[in-house]
């Protein structure tokens, strides 16, 4: 039982672990001249083929019934959610580093947060500890997140050789800076759409991996037909080893993610985004020979204190509700006790009225 319940723990932090990994491999690939929305297509496609037969054996059995309707609106999720927050994602690490990209993602508990209060699947409760917990925690991860991009301070070390990982680290325009960031905070907006989404879509179709395998598939057809647009060369298509190692990593973070979100929901999955920014900036540093910095060192613990934060809120509040529904049960058999009593005597005062 004790295990259980630290499972999705557990599985976020691996999600954080595989999103670092793909980061660090797509911005070496995009440096090395892969196109983005080929980058895409091809992951999302062989997603789609590898979790298709595990999909197809395992629910094979208990797969609810597809609605066109409900069709409709995966197939909509997942064009908005997944195809054009990733092919943003990549468009914008093309004009800025894999930290500070992974730096923009610390932007989606705020959004996620904001949209679940808005679509009434999370509480505000500011008047509660918990639920200032919450918002504290919330903007705690964002302000971390701003100090981490915008605050660099003066370098933790010294870089002696400024060569990284297939490519030199180059100090990068205020024009390719804007139009990257804008595009990192625009897919994230789109992600954060799809994370808000998936509880409501896994209610009405339960089965997680079929649901995963034809999200993969549909953002793969979109991705297909923005890559077509974009990508006229033939060449761009061509199908590299940096683009087959995407299979796995993106079949497993989307089938654990869609699980996470159906354990904890949408804000708790995604609370868990600082780490990865952390991962990123220390294995920037050792692979691309990239400078930390000390604004960097202080947005990072703003943002462990803002993610300790929420998820002690979010504790704090599961207990909360717990006692609430337990006070409503007593108060429940208190009544019914109360309607009880004050009956039974008006029944023998009937009686003893008959007997006279």
């Amino acid at each position: 039982m004790g295990m259980e319940k630290h499972k999705p723990y557990i599985a976020m932090i691996i999600i954080q672990f595989i999103y670092t990994g793909m980061a660090l491999l797509s911005k070496a690939s995009i440096s090395a001249g892969v196109k983005p929305s080929v980058f895409v297509a091809y992951r999302q496609a062989l997603a789609a083929l590898f979790l298709a037969p595990f999909a197809l054996y395992f629910e094979s059995q208990k797969s609810p019934p597809l609605p066109f309707k409900l069709l409709c609106k995966i197939f909509f999720v997942s064009v908005i959610g997944v195809t054009a927050s990733l092919n943003l994602y990549y468009m914008g690490l093309n004009f800025i580093s894999a930290t500070i990209a992974t730096a923009s993602t610390n932007t989606i508990p705020t959004m996620v947060f904001i949209l679940a209060v808005c679509f009434g699947m999370e509480g505000l409760a500011i008047t509660h500890y918990h639920g200032m917990a919450k918002v504290l925690g919330s903007v705690v991860v964002l302000s971390g997140a701003m100090v981490f991009t915008f605050i660099k301070g003066p370098p933790l070390y010294t870089v002696l050789q400024n060569e990284g990982l297939g490519h030199t680290a180059k100090s990068r325009s205020t024009e390719d800076w804007i139009k990257g960031s804008c595009l990192e905070l625009a897919g994230n907006l789109t992600w954060s759409v799809w994370l808000t989404m998936q509880r409501p879509i896994i209610k009405q179709y339960p089965a997680k991996l079929r649901l995963t395998t034809m999200q993969c598939f549909f953002s793969c057809i979109g991705s297909a037909v923005w890559g077509a647009v974009a990508e006229r060369d033939i060449s761009s298509w061509k199908l590299g080893w940096d683009i087959g190692l995407g299979i796995v990593v993106t079949a497993v973070s989307y089938w654990l993610q869609v699980w996470v979100v159906d354990k904890k929901g949408p804000v708790f999955t995604a609370m868990f985004s600082p780490l990865a920014l952390v991962l990123t900036a220390i294995m920037s540093a050792i692979l691309f020979k990239e400078t930390l910095h000390w604004g960097s060192v202080c947005g990072a613990l703003l943002l462990v204190i803002g993610l300790y934060s929420f998820l002690w809120g979010k504790k704090a509040e599961a207990k909360f509700e717990i006692i609430e529904q337990k006070t409503e049960q007593i108060k429940e058999g208190v009544a019914l006790e109360c309607i009880t009593c004050t009956s039974v005597p008006d029944e023998q005062q009937g009686k003893r009225e008959g007997d006279h």
